[in-house]
Parts: C-alpha cells; structure tokens; sequence
C-alpha cells in the first residue's frame, strides 16, 4: 500500500476532532511547496519531506502534536511552538480540540522549515571557494 493510501486510512480511522485536525496538518504541508513528498514511518506516523524531513504529526489522547525536525533551527516568527521547546533540533505544536488553527500562520512556518532545509543543502552543494592546489617545492630535497 502507498504511504499516501495508509495515511488516507489512518485519518479515516480517526472519527473525533483529532482526524479533522491530522486532515487539516495534510492539506496544509501539500499546498505549502509542490515538492512535499509523504511517507508513512514508525507503524503509523504520517510524515512530510521537502529537501529532507520537514515535519511529522500524530494524535495523542487528547491532543494533535506536529512536530517539525529542525524547529529549533529556523525563526517562528507568529510563535506557533507550544512544546519541545528545551530540544536541541525538534519543535513542536500541540493542537488540542477548542483551538482555532491559524493555516496562513502555519502554512508561513511550514515554508520556513522548507526554507531551512534548502539552505542546508544548498550550503552541502556549495563547500565554499576550492582550496589552491599545493605545488612541489622549488628546493632540492637533500639525500642520501
């Protein structure tokens, strides 16, 4: 089965709030860059790439946590982080069923952890100016 027809299924099988929400998480990662790609990780995890791992989501008791994998390296500028926030690289938002999503908010941060990732593999792709080749030397080497 394709990642996106277990995801399809796993959403479905969710008929309170917390489906809606995870439907509402999909469609926002799909529209924010035509390059998103979905997997299905982890026994039943729905996660989104673009030029590496963007974010991930998964319904708890309770509560929708998203997850972005380098939260903590990129701005959130409409400050939308609500956990994780004492982590090295991940940063997430805890969605619970009286919140009002902010999707022109959400869909910014989501451009900006893509932005994040295409700096990282832009700045891999370009090391920097090439080192100067080193030339044997002018002296005579001393033998035996």
């Amino acid at each position: 089965m394709k990642a996106s027809e277990c995801i399809d299924q796993h959403i479905a099988g969710i008929p309170d709030w917390r489906g809606k929400v995870l439907a509402t998480i999909r469609r926002i990662m799909l529209e924010s860059d035509s390059g998103i790609t979905e997997d299905w990780k982890w026994m039943g995890t729905p996660v989104w790439y673009c030029d590496g791992m963007v974010a991930l989501a998964n319904p708890h008791k309770g509560k929708v946590k998203w997850t972005f994998v380098q939260g903590a390296n990129f701005p959130d500028a409409d400050h939308l982080f609500n956990a994780g926030l004492g982590g090295n690289a991940w940063r997430a938002i805890d969605i619970f069923e009286k919140d009002r999503l902010d999707e022109a908010a959400l869909r910014r941060l989501v451009r900006t952890a893509i932005a994040y990732n295409r700096s990282k593999l832009k700045s891999k792709e370009d090391p920097g100016p090439a080192k100067k080749p080193s030339r044997p030397s002018a002296r005579k080497k001393k033998g035996p």
